[in-house]
């Protein structure tokens, strides 16, 4: 019998540990495959934090090196000046991108580091027991905010694409959603375009990823799915945001 798909051999052979019905395993899984068919494995680095994200180590064959909480963009930069000819990427969540490392992706994108950056927007802070996180929506409720997000006392959520694209040094910022299979498959052709965009020395991508987080959204993983097309999609509008790689 014909196989039809095999297992990137960039992704390591391991049991998750992510959360049921988290959407972090599709994204590595996204990137091994793509990793795997430009034949960059040796040639790719990797960069993730705390948080969530962190886990990447554990699923990606490739040297991979752990920023302190929010500080990616920083050790990105460090390592792509010493390694101009490596493919380096950035691996994060939202509380740690949007909230403690706000500073260093904006000054990252201002800069233009020739870096791409995968940004896993589930609007809470996954590994923490569900706090909420700069990309939480309002009325959402969460761990700190029981009665849901008020906009008056904890302000709006921050459109991380949407506020990098005022930087003249951004070039590439796409919103994508696991929702579907449909959207994964665009998911993937926006990481390639991301991949493509940094090999192609054409300056700062980023491409934000709206994902589920059933455990702390409090729900199945379906109603997980439904949410961020019926919900958080309306607050992080899906498509490309700004393209200067043209």
């Amino acid at each position: 019998m014909k196989a039809l798909y095999e297992k990137p051999r960039t992704f390591i052979d391991t049991p998750t540990r992510f959360c049921p019905g988290c959407g972090h395993g599709i994204v590595l899984r996204l990137i091994a495959e793509i990793i795997d068919a430009w034949g960059i494995r040796g040639k790719t680095i990797g960069l993730a934090p705390v948080g969530c994200a962190v886990l990447a180590y554990n699923y990606l064959d490739i040297d991979m090196c752990e920023a302190a909480h929010g500080r990616p963009p920083a050790v990105a930069t460090g390592i792509k000046r010493v390694h101009p000819d490596h493919v380096v990427f950035a691996y994060q969540g939202d509380g740690d991108l949007a909230a403690i490392g706000t500073a260093e992706i904006i000054h990252a994108a201002n800069r233009g580091e020739n870096i791409t950056f995968i940004f896993v927007n589930n609007a809470v802070y996954g590994m923490t027991n569900g706090q909420m996180a700069p990309t939480t929506l309002v009325g959402q409720k969460t761990a700190t905010t029981p009665s849901g997000r008020d906009s008056i006392n904890y302000g709006h959520p921050i459109r991380v694409c949407e506020l990098l694209s005022v930087l003249g040094g951004s070039s590439y910022l796409e919103r994508v959603s696991l929702s579907s299979p449909e959207n994964v498959r665009k998911t993937k052709k926006a990481l390639e375009k991301g991949f493509k965009t940094q090999i192609e020395k054409r300056g700062f991508s980023l491409i934000e990823i709206l994902s589920p987080c059933p455990i702390y959204w409090r729900m199945d993983a379906n109603e997980a799915m439904r949410h961020i097309d019926e919900e958080m999609s309306k607050t992080f509008p899906l498509g490309v945001v700004k393209d200067w790689t043209q």
